[in-house]
């Protein structure tokens, strides 16, 4: 069976979120499983393409009502994955960032979703290769559904089939009418979009049109069937529940390993974490100029700075929790203005016992990860996540909201000897319900040692690989491959 994943981001060549993770590992996995998969995405400007051996494969010609545009199709192979880079300019091929504003992104998503396919049809005619299923990711790739099911007809497409992964629904490429025009995209006349106004939506358009839907964990496929999570298209949501599934997203066991990560100062796993985990928080306490003391618990966070990730619900609340606990902050982040600005004045308001860096940096990250002892993710909402599962792996219990995959992944502690939990989960949203939760989880690292140590052992010997969602998503293209036989 070929599958062709289509997305706008894979790690390692270029990563904005969870998206890139699923995209750089779920292949590996699939392949593991006999699965032929591979990965088509923008070749972006700012991609090395020395570094990670990129090199040209083939051309060929997007034609458009305004136009034809070039497109160069490059390739290289990571893990053993074939990924084949689309670059066609004014589209792709000239850009600093993934992401943008609206009226850039739209149009150059919309033109890679013509090209992903005609991209194919290149494979098939000069490499022998061509996908059984299109895997499409989030609304940057919503139309490649329908364009497929405008080519059934066509010889050579009629078994071919989709499936539309939602990564997270708040974003839907909405308001594409004009560019759709005029790139010779035709109408969509699904009853289910036109009665809700949303053919010019290109989330909507691919749950239309898709043979299967998938969300990143079980919970957030409930979730997404209700207003709050839904974003306005929850109603095309349950009107195909019985194609819906919810796949956990897995973790590369491999690459976020504390036994092997080079990035650490002191390397651990769960059989002797209790003593050679402790070098790694001395050291983050001593890069972010904090006292270094082993007794003082440190709470640490790695997040966009969005309104999802609980930043309203966070930054009150670490206040409170620092103003009358002896603990220690160290967060990393970037994003909204807002929140840089209020995180970046939490760090200088509490400059002895808090450092707030603003920006991205992996080898912060890892230290964070492997030196806190509270991961704290808030989230309004979360599709799945994959800060609590790294924080897991490395040994810091995760502090979260149960929303999402939060909730499918951490198990509440129990608040006796830890014969239940992960970490430690609540469900208000609001500050205060932070601050109580961080009472408690501060409580129990001061005067229940080993009822921690317990809940750390076993956060670190959960098995979160891609392997068990890889036979769930082969089963799934199986089901997609016998509808259109």
């Amino acid at each position: 069976m070929n599958v062709l994943f289509v997305t706008a981001e894979a790690d390692p060549y270029a990563k904005v979120g969870g998206l890139a993770d699923v995209a750089g590992s779920l292949p590996v996995a699939l392949r593991a499983n006999g699965v032929d998969a591979r990965v088509i995405m923008p070749l972006y400007a700012f991609i090395d393409q020395a570094r990670w051996g990129i090199s040209y494969l083939l051309s060929f010609d997007v034609h458009r009502r305004t136009g034809t545009i070039h497109v160069d199709l490059y390739t290289a192979t990571h893990k053993g994955v074939p990924i084949y880079f689309v670059r066609a300019l004014p589209y792709f091929g000239q850009e600093a960032t993934v992401y943008s504003n609206w009226d850039y992104d739209v149009p150059r998503f919309m033109f890679f979703c013509q090209a992903a396919l005609d991209a194919a049809a290149a494979l098939r005619d000069q490499q022998g290769w061509f996908p059984d299923i299109f895997h499409v990711h989030d609304w940057h790739t919503g139309l490649v559904p329908f364009l497929l099911s405008q080519k059934r007809s066509e010889w050579g497409w009629g078994h071919v089939g989709s499936m539309v992964t939602i990564h997270n629904m708040q974003y839907q490429g909405e308001h594409i009418g004009g560019w759709a025009w005029e790139q010779g995209i035709p109408g969509r006349d699904h009853p289910e979009l036109q009665a809700r106004g949303l053919s010019d939506n290109m989330l909507a358009i691919a749950l239309a049109y898709s043979d299967m839907i998938t969300s990143v964990s079980p919970r957030y496929a409930v979730e997404i069937q209700y207003p709050n999570a839904g974003f306005g298209l929850q109603d095309l949501i349950r009107n195909r529940l019985t194609d819906v599934r919810g796949i956990l997203n897995g973790l590369d066991m491999n690459q976020w390993n504390p036994a092997t990560d080079p990035l650490l100062e002191s390397n651990y796993s769960a059989d002797d974490f209790v003593e050679n985990r402790l070098p790694n928080k001395r050291q983050l306490q001593a890069e972010a100029n904090l006292p270094v003391d082993d007794d003082i618990p440190v709470i640490g966070m790695v997040t966009r700075l969005v309104q999802q990730k609980g930043l309203d619900l966070a930054l009150p609340a670490l206040r409170t929790v620092l103003a009358k606990h002896d603990v220690q902050f160290i967060g990393l982040g970037s994003g909204e203005p807002e929140y840089n600005e209020m995180f970046f004045r939490l760090g200088a308001d509490f400059h002895w016992k808090a450092k707030c860096f603003l920006g991205y940096n992996a080898t912060v990250a890892q230290r964070i990860y492997s030196g806190c002892d509270i991961f704290l993710m808030p989230s309004h909402f979360e599709p799945c996540g994959i800060g609590q599962m790294i924080a897991m792996r490395y040994g810091a219990l995760p502090l979260v909201r149960e929303t999402g995959g939060l909730a499918d992944t951490v198990m509440n502690y129990d608040d006796g000897e830890a014969d239940f939990g992960t970490g430690f989960v609540f469900n208000w949203e609001e500050p205060q319900a932070v601050v109580g939760t961080l009472d408690w989880a501060l409580w129990t690292y001061r005067n229940r040692k080993n009822a921690w140590r317990r809940m750390q052992d076993r956060a670190m010997r959960v098995d979160f690989s891609w392997d068990k969602s890889a036979r769930e998503y082969s089963r799934l293209y199986g089901w997609i491959q016998d509808r259109h036989k």
